[in-house]
């Protein structure tokens, strides 16, 4: 179809101009003719979308607006554009919805010179929250790149061209109309490869490769064109960005290398978690990925090599079901007027909660109220104060079985704790809060809105509230202490 004049007329909307045209579609600038704008009209500017369908075109671009069609209008939330309207497919397929203001990561791409540290972190944060939103909805995005990331001048990321997703609830058309793998060569994931779809951690695999070219201005396995040159990353590690750029931190590359390993397991089971990782850069834990200055050795490519021709593809869970398997779990430790017995029992129920949650993550807060000053003793001393509450709660963490669990602690200062606590779960997507229950009687809880009884109101995640209780040994001492005073008596 040829590119529509501004002024036409299509089903009531008005063209006022063609803002892209790409290999699959032309995304038009439209408003609602002025005869014809419904009571109903949204408030917001919009965009309509027309795939190509020349005959020069692939049976993909088809098929990808009907999947576009049957998924956008199911997604919500800030990190989606909102459906407005679609046209008949016999007649003239398109697709209306919000158009959302803002630059894609290629602006940032295009930028002369190397983008700062933070502003890789920040925009590769932004993309694993948007993309963390989608997969709550059961949806993979399956082509995140630059192009079809937006950020916002809020900062928030806007995820765009949901034409090569996939989401649980609804046929999979792509799989069953093409016999190929489907994807943008330079950041498709390796399971994308060989027909697995519907796997979350593609979407972070995708991340990882904007972030490396974020940072090194160059893409970790280039642009290859054939299926063969696509398939290498399935054996291939990248270079290591610290030896294209000195000043990457070990954190960083981390985390990347991190997101680009070949094996879905060995990435980041969430986005939440990438995120998390991304948003506390001193929590993370260095292994020698982000130690690495050189690429794998001969043997070690050798080794991967034998080991992705051996390796099994398995379709994942619901990502709606992986994100729940693996929470990040997060516990709130008091640090004035509590109890052995309140520390005891939140610590067994944290046990717990480890211990049916393989590959959880455990998040150890308290609050404390925030410093009264700024000057520069106050500072120091408020510093000192961070440290003696870190170490408290590593110290209260000693006990329990963290391996293969991420583990991180925070010191947050707030005079509203309960507002803190559900803020700090709502930025860090938090799946599991694990609280001690208020001690005060009932009768005193109907006129006092407890701490506890805020955050079950307010928080946006499963609330375990856990009443104290002391352990065995104590509970044995205590019933000796009392039959003595009796016997005593």
């Amino acid at each position: 179809m040829k590119k529509l004049d501004p002024g036409t007329h299509i089903d009531g909307f008005l063209i006022e101009g063609c803002i892209h045209a790409g290999g699959m579609a032309h995304i038009y600038s439209v408003r609602y003719a002025q005869s014809q704008r419904p009571a109903t009209a949204p408030g917001f500017p919009m965009v309509m979308k027309i795939p190509r369908m020349a005959a020069g075109d692939g049976a993909e671009n088809i098929v990808s607006f009907e999947t576009e069609l049957q998924i956008l209008p199911h997604l919500h939330g800030a990190h989606v554009p909102r459906f407005v309207a679609a046209g008949d497919l016999l007649r003239l397929p398109y697709l209306v919805m919000e158009h959302m203001a803002g630059q894609t990561l290629q602006h940032w791409l295009d930028q002369p010179g190397p983008l700062p540290i933070e502003t890789v972190c920040r925009l590769g944060m932004a993309t694993a929250q948007a993309a963390h939103s989608l997969h709550q909805q059961n949806c993979c995005h399956l082509d995140l790149k630059p192009g079809n990331v937006l950020i916002q001048p809020s900062g928030n990321a806007v995820l765009l061209d949901f034409g090569l997703s996939c989401h649980a609830h609804y046929p999979d058309l792509l799989a069953e109309e093409l016999r190929k793998a489907v994807g943008s060569p330079a950041w498709i994931a390796p399971e994308q490869i060989v027909g697995v779809r519907g796997d979350l951690r593609s979407d972070i695999f995708a991340i990882g490769v904007m972030m490396y070219e974020l940072l090194t201005g160059e893409l970790p396995f280039g642009s290859p064109i054939t299926e063969g040159g696509m398939r290498q990353r399935m054996w291939m590690a990248p270079t290591p960005p610290r030896s294209l750029r000195a000043d990457t931190p070990d954190w960083l590359q981390e985390i990347i290398l991190r997101c680009l390993e070949p094996e879905a397991a060995q990435r980041y089971a969430t986005a939440a978690e990438l995120a998390f990782d991304l948003g506390n850069p001193d929590q993370v834990p260095i292994t020698q990925r982000g130690k690495r200055l050189h690429g794998l050795s001969l043997f070690g490519k050798l080794r991967r090599w034998i080991k992705a021709a051996g390796m099994e593809y398995h379709p994942s869970p619901l990502p709606s079901q992986q994100i729940g398997e693996v929470p990040i779990l997060m516990v709130a430790v008091p640090h004035k007027d509590v109890s052995d017995a309140t520390l005891y029992s939140l610590r067994q129920a944290v046990a717990r909660s480890l211990s049916t949650r393989p590959g959880a993550r455990l998040a150890v807060v308290t609050v404390i109220a925030p410093s009264a000053s700024s000057t520069t003793d106050s500072s120091r001393s408020e510093t000192q104060l961070h440290r003696l509450h870190l170490a408290r709660l590593k110290q209260w963490a000693q006990g329990l079985e963290t391996r293969g669990h991420g583990l991180s602690f925070h010191v947050l200062e707030a005079s509203d704790v309960a507002q803190a606590l559900v803020r700090y779960a709502q930025g860090n997507h938090v799946g599991v809060m694990i609280l001690g229950a208020a001690t005060h009687g009932l009768q005193m809880q109907r006129l006092i809105a407890t701490v506890p009884m805020r955050v079950v109101r307010d928080a946006p995640c499963t609330v375990i509230l856990v009443k104290q209780q002391l352990p065995f040994e104590a509970l044995g001492k205590l019933q000796t202490s009392d039959s003595r005073e009796k016997y005593e008596s």
